[in-house]
């Protein structure tokens, strides 16, 4: 009798992890020769760097402050070279051949204060001091769609213009969504990419939304995790913990399955969220259940209690993909008479992070809060390899 094959998530799925790992996993060693040296500056848990490796390039240096987002990096790229530090503790710079990073971005998001004096704001001049030490011949910023008419932008784009930066003055700019490049998400950022060694194109999009012009339609919430079970067998990551960076200790190593938690929500949402059809959100709720806030406010904040559609890239993930009333992130699948088939729940750990588009093996390390703060801080590997793919060209 033969069977059906399986997906990559349906096999994984069935492969129990073990959570009792008594120090940091190794991965396998990356070949050398050839292999094109790349820095990562406020790597968080290694989103694009994870793109960068798909594309070629060999990770020889990251810099991040928060514990358990090094944890993360250190335990999918190595620990040796995962400096555990604020950039402006980074004293040995190595030379590289492109580095690259997204400067913290809370003053410039839309759900930030937009303050111009943040400090946050300032730390882009920390990646430049580590540009000019570890002298490469291209850098990549990643930023929030905002970036690019921030103040700080202005004085970047003067560096290389006239300044310390100018060797670097070959630069392109531009606003690129994720979706366009293949993730199961619509997410706007800035990217730009830096380089003495002629001009560097964007990368061209790939898809699009009806997949027109030779594109590929864009990727699917369902092709991303419709196969993952509908109900969530746990709340709680496993208790394990690993040591890493010496004497420090964090949560994890935890696996695919791991991450695919439910929450208990409390009647009164498991009623709003029942009333969510796919695309919908807060004004498909009656009046008897809308906060008192939301019936004040009859207008925007269109996305939250939303619900994701099945055929279509998700919204934004952001770091509190586990909470509807902070944006679309009910689970898709919603049935308009049958009240059984209707999933009332938002997403999980696991499923936003493959809608980042992360590899579904990846390893994480944290606590709940602090590996969705990872997930939705992430660039998605899928459009930062993208991004590397335009740079190994132009290092060619």
């Amino acid at each position: 009798m033969s069977h059906p094959r399986r997906t990559h998530a349906q096999r994984l799925w069935s492969e129990m992890p073990d959570p009792r790992k008594p120090q940091i996993e190794r991965p396998s060693p990356l070949p050398s020769g050839g292999m094109p040296k790349l820095v990562d500056l406020f790597a968080g848990c290694g989103g694009m760097t994870q793109g960068f490796v798909d594309a070629g390039f060999e990770p020889i240096c990251a810099v991040e402050w928060e514990l358990e987002a090094a944890a993360t990096y250190a335990a999918n790229f190595g620990e040796a070279h995962t400096h555990w530090c604020g950039i402006a503790d980074l004293r040995a710079v190595p030379k590289a051949d492109v580095v690259i990073g997204g400067p913290p971005c809370q003053g410039f998001s839309n759900l930030g204060t937009r303050d111009p004096l943040d400090p946050r704001n300032q730390l882009w001049r920390g990646y430049m001091r580590v540009v000019l030490e570890a002298d490469p011949q291209l850098f990549v910023i990643e930023n929030v769609d905002r970036f690019a008419k921030s103040p700080e932008f202005g004085l970047l784009m003067r560096e290389l213009t006239r300044g310390k930066l100018k060797r670097w003055k070959n630069c392109s700019w531009g606003v690129l969504n994720a979706a366009d490049y293949g993730v199961p998400q619509r997410r706007q950022r800035t990217i730009l990419i830096a380089s003495r060694v002629g001009p560097v194109e964007l990368p061209a999009p790939t898809h699009s939304r009806a997949g027109s012009d030779g594109r590929i339609p864009w990727t699917t919430v369902r092709s991303a995790i419709a196969d993952l079970p509908r109900q969530p067998e746990t709340t709680d990551l496993p208790r394990s913990r690993v040591a890493v960076f010496g004497d420090q200790e964090v949560g994890g190593i935890f696996k695919f399955r791991d991450l695919h938690l439910g929450r208990q929500p409390r009647p009164i949402s498991l009623e709003r969220y029942d009333h969510v059809p796919p695309g919908g959100g807060r004004f498909d709720l009656p009046a008897d259940l809308l906060p008192e806030c939301w019936a004040k406010k009859p207008t925007g904040t269109t996305d939250v209690m939303g619900r994701m559609q099945w055929d279509a890239p998700s919204l934004t993930i952001r770091t509190e993909f586990f909470k509807p009333e902070k944006g679309q992130y009910l689970h898709p699948q919603w049935h308009p008479t049958r009240h059984r088939d209707r999933v009332n729940r938002p997403i999980t750990h696991l499923e936003a992070a493959l809608l980042q588009s992360f590899p579904a093996d990846y390893l994480w390390c944290g606590t709940k809060i602090g590996i969705a703060r990872q997930i939705g801080n992430a660039v998605p590997p899928v459009l930062a390899g993208a991004i590397a793919a335009q740079v190994a060209k132009a290092l060619r």
